[in-house]
């Protein structure tokens, strides 16, 4: 499952930023070359960078390439290593569920409920925003699995 969840993260990571580079290669273009810059392609980047920058985010968590402050762990014996590391990844787990899963769920339902669209693109804010509940049920998963692995080796 782990395999499954992080390949599909990866393919949408990379169309996402593909999609940006087409969109900003495009806005560059028509900007300088046409003269007339699209109206929907700033605010359109705006969206996929912050899209790209959370599941990046969840993606590095699973993979375990954030920064991270291991000064302590490393001067610990490996049976207190995994203690503090379960600890760490519970603690990030409620974060993600406090900030991320009730907060991004909170922001969707009223963007829903105030009928909130972009500017330029006319699409639902709240589509926009669904990516903060996603991103946190993908790093809850990730340090919930990275602690049962470790417990049941």
């Amino acid at each position: 499952m782990r395999k499954k969840v992080d390949k599909v993260l990866e393919y949408a990571l990379v169309i996402i930023m593909s999609v940006m580079v087409v969109n900003v290669l495009w806005q560059v273009f028509s900007r300088y070359v046409l003269g007339a810059p699209g109206s929907f392609t700033d605010e359109l980047a705006r969206y996929l960078m912050i899209w790209i920058g959370l599941l990046g985010a969840a993606y590095a968590s699973g993979k375990k390439i954030h920064v991270a402050i291991d000064i302590i762990p490393q001067k610990l014996n490996s049976v207190n290593q995994r203690r503090i590391n379960k600890s760490i990844n519970i603690t990030v787990a409620l974060f993600a569920f406090v900030c991320f899963v009730i907060g991004g769920l909170r922001l969707v339902y009223i963007t829903y409920i105030l009928d909130q669209f972009s500017p330029a693109l006319n699409v639902p804010l709240a589509g926009v925003y669904m990516i903060l509940p996603i991103t946190g049920l993908l790093i809850i998963y990730y340090k919930l699995e990275e602690n049962f692995r470790s417990i049941h080796g």
